[in-house]
């Protein structure tokens, strides 16, 4: 009764109802179609859907959990790191001065650490807050590396007032405090303000390339003009102007008689039409000795 019944109700449909109506456990006939076809539409997806679907889906699945239960941001990390999205390499280039470790501190990267939730902008600013670093730039190139572009500041000279050394770049700028036995071939610039003039009195040596080795030191007198010490002691008094012209005399002088060897303390270049030397007390003792005591006293002067 029950297969009749059920072919009496479809004899009762119009033909558009029949064609319509559910035949057993299947699908309406319009409703179907070839299995190839549904496949067909998958394979048309890019290659790279499948992780970046992953990865949309687990950012909004952790960001519904945390808002919801109050997870924390190791739990998010964690998950898009199991789910290959954690950081795993970090390439370095244009750091020389600054140690890796360094960076990788500033960086703030943990274990289990995901690019997804990596904060790029927050890591650039703190790499910027060190002394070494002019620029930083950080990218993220997925699916697990940081790619770090360091420009360091160039170190110029030493500068020295009272017993702090430090290092400075060209235009005066501190960059840090920490000088060690690398940075012995820079110029040490001594007292106040000789920081920002750093550049004037290393441009003046550059030009006579024979005498800058020599040089221990240059000192700012008065902020007016430069005194350089030498390796060997001997103190040299530059005049205010004309620099490069007093430095060409004096590596003359020295060429033709050997000046800078002699047992002497003092070369005194502050006047253009006169050059003073002043001798040690014991070459000045025996000066006095072979003369009869005529010589020179030796008297010291004043610093101007």
């Amino acid at each position: 009764m029950l297969s009749i019944r059920r072919k009496h109700y479809r004899d009762a449909m119009t033909p558009l109802e029949a064609e319509l109506a559910p035949r057993g456990r299947g699908v309406p006939r319009l409703h179907r179609q070839p299995v190839w076809r549904s496949a067909g539409r998958l394979a048309d997806l890019p290659r790279w859907s499948g992780s970046a679907a992953a990865l949309t889906f687990l950012t909004l699945t952790i960001g519904y959990g945390i808002v919801i239960g109050g997870h924390g941001r190791l739990v998010a990390d964690s998950l898009l790191s199991a789910a290959g999205f954690g950081i795993e390499a970090v390439k370095l280039s244009g750091q020389r001065e600054i140690n890796e470790f360094q960076i990788l501190e500033a960086l703030e990267i943990h274990e289990g650490s995901s690019l997804a939730l990596f904060d790029a902008n927050s890591a650039r600013e703190r790499l910027n807050e060190m002394a070494w670093v002019k620029s930083a730039s950080v990218m993220k190139l997925y699916p697990s590396t940081l790619q770090i572009n360091i420009e360091e500041r160039v170190p110029y000279a030493l500068w020295q007032r009272g017993d702090m050394v430090s290092i400075v770049n060209e235009s005066g700028d501190v960059i840090t405090d920490e000088v060690d036995g690398r940075y012995a071939n820079l110029l040490l610039v001594v007292n106040h303000g000789a920081q920002r003039r750093a550049s004037e009195i290393n441009t003046a040596l550059e030009k006579v390339p024979g005498l800058r080795p020599r040089v221990r030191a240059a000192f700012l007198i008065s902020d007016r003009r430069w005194d350089l010490q030498l390796e060997n002691g001997i103190s040299i008094r530059l005049p205010q102007d004309n620099i490069d012209a007093a430095l060409a005399d004096l590596v003359k002088m020295d060429e033709e008689s050997g000046l800078l060897s002699r047992d002497i303390v003092a070369i005194d270049m502050r006047l253009a039409d006169r050059v003073t030397v002043r001798l040690s007390d014991e070459a000045a003792e025996q000066r006095k000795v072979m003369t009869g005591g005529k010589g020179r006293s030796g008297k010291k002067e004043r610093d101007t």
